[in-house]
């Protein structure tokens, strides 16, 4: 995993010490100062991201010692120190910024995502995210998602195929669409297909599809819809759910329930670096 988040964290720590590095924890404070720090909860929420955000202090301070106290997934009441360091003070100073707007990011998301994951309880539905992530933050974004509980949907553009509403309009309707995804398709890639109505389903059916994205539905017409499907397509339900829908729509029987705003609006779980003495 260190392989893949190192690019990440660097390019985070690159844009903010720019062409000088830390040019006021090199005025104040002597080079061979040593700190000891605690990562500290500042309210209630979910844990994710913490590999990144303490390879931050890892790569300025490759000596540092790193007490790791909460695993991803746990989660944290108010006043819960989920790390301790001891290393050289400049460097956990300069590293401090890019470790936690990265953690309490991450954890907001986690935070988020375990929300809705409650919210759905005693339903067979699934939270799953979507690719509404932050630009060269989707893999972290997503790990904190399952984190919180849920699952991913596709990583990217090139793991299945998910025929949208922009996508029909061009192809010239449901059929047309579907029958060029599937000469296109190889034998492992799923096809998934977004609608509307139930008219756009029953069009889906006939022709075959593996997963039928259900798109702005009330929940009396999700129902009518996964009654339709009867099995035949996994059946994911999508549009501006928050905590307070989200049981209705899993009471329909769907399978999925996908939402971009634990990943682009999820509030931060404040976390803050104490420093000992």
């Amino acid at each position: 995993m260190r392989f893949l988040l190192e690019p990440l964290v660097r390019a985070a720590l690159r844009e903010d010490l720019g062409r000088a590095g830390d040019i006021t924890s090199a005025a104040v404070v002597p080079a061979e100062a040593r700190v000891e720090a605690a990562i500290v909860a500042r309210g209630e929420g979910v844990i994710a991201g913490l590999d990144a955000a303490l390879l931050a202090f890892e790569l300025l301070d490759p000596a540092i010692a790193i007490e790791r106290l909460c695993a991803d997934g746990a989660a944290v009441g108010r006043g819960a120190v989920v790390a301790r360091l001891r290393g050289q003070a400049r460097a956990v100073l300069a590293a401090e910024r890019t470790a936690l707007n990265l953690l309490c990011h991450l954890c907001g998301v986690a935070t988020a995502t375990r929300a809705l994951v409650e919210a759905v309880s005693g339903y067979k539905a699934k939270i799953v995210c979507t690719r509404k992530t932050t630009p060269g933050l989707r893999a972290l974004e997503k790990a904190a998602v399952r984190a919180g509980g849920g699952a991913n949907h596709r990583f990217g553009l090139d793991d299945a195929m998910l025929i949208k509403d922009n996508h029909i309009a061009l192809a010239g309707g449901v059929r047309p669409a579907l029958e060029r995804a599937r000469r296109q398709a190889g034998h492992l890639v799923k096809i998934e297909i977004e609608v509307d109505t139930l008219d756009q389903l029953a069009e889906a059916l006939a022709v075959g599809v593996d997963a039928v994205l259900l798109d702005n539905m009330n929940p009396q017409t999700l129902a009518r819809a996964v009654a339709m499907v009867a099995g035949r397509a996994v059946t994911e339900a999508s549009g501006r759910i928050t905590r307070e829908s989200a049981p209705a729509v899993a009471a329909s029987g769907v399978d999925l329930i996908s939402s971009g705003w634990i990943t682009h609006s999820a509030p931060i779980l404040d976390l803050g670096l104490d420093i000992a003495g």
